[in-house]
């Protein structure tokens, strides 16, 4: 049986989760600059941390946003 990646499981689970992680740090990051008055203050440096013990994963995405 072939299945395609937008009915495998596997694909399928990873897009949702990759979903919520979007949001919510998107979110989190937001409110993070709007308490702390950071808006059009340069650049925020950020990082991002995706772990898995099962899998053996210590993923490291770094970069910046632009506060306007």
């Amino acid at each position: 049986m072939i299945t395609n990646m937008e009915t495998d499981p596997f694909n399928v689970s990873m897009r949702k989760f990759l979903k919520q992680v979007g949001v919510t740090s998107q979110q989190a990051i937001e409110k993070a600059v709007d308490q702390q008055g950071l808006k059009g203050q340069g650049k925020l440096l950020v990082r991002a941390v995706i772990t898995s013990e099962a899998a053996g994963l210590n993923h490291v995405v770094e970069g910046e946003i632009d506060l306007g």
